[in-house]
C-alpha cells in the first residue's frame, strides 16, 4: 500500500503530499510525485524536523528551485530532489524501523 501511495502522488492536485507515522508521534512526509518530490522527517525523541537529502545534486534543479505541489511551494537544494521509488524506499524503512539506505542523509529543515 505504501509504494502504491506514493507513486501515485503528483506535485500539481489533491495528491501531492503523504506522511506516515509511528506510534510515538515521530513521522515521514512527502511532498510532490514522481520525480519531484521532497522527504522530510519528525522525531518525538529529540524533536528535531530534518530534510533528507543525496549524493547527487541534480543538474536539472539548481539550490532555490521551487517545489509546487498542492500545499504551497517549497525552495530546494539542488540534492534535496528524490524520485517516487527512493521515497518509498525510506517509507518502508521508516515503517520497519530500519536503517535508511546509505545514498540518504539528513540536515535541519529551513526554519527548525
Amino acid at each position: 500500500q505504501i509504494r502504491q501511495r506514493v507513486l501515485a502522488l503528483r506535485s500539481a492536485g489533491r495528491h501531492s503530499y503523504a506522511s506516515l507515522t509511528s506510534e510515538d508521534g515521530s513521522y515521514v512526509q512527502v511532498a510532490g510525485g514522481q520525480a519531484t518530490c521532497m522527504v522530510e522527517r519528525f522525531d518525538t525523541e529529540t524533536g528535531k524536523r530534518e530534510r533528507a537529502f543525496h549524493d547527487k545534486p541534480s543538474p536539472a534543479f539548481p539550490d532555490g528551485t521551487l517545489l509546487v505541489f498542492g500545499a504551497g511551494k517549497l525552495a530546494l537544494k539542488s540534492d534535496e530532489w528524490f524520485v517516487a521509488d527512493a521515497v518509498v524506499e525510506i517509507f518502508l524503512c521508516f515503517r520497519d524501523a530500519r536503517e535508511y539506505p546509505d545514498t540518504v542523509h539528513w540536515r535541519p529543515a529551513p526554519g527548525f
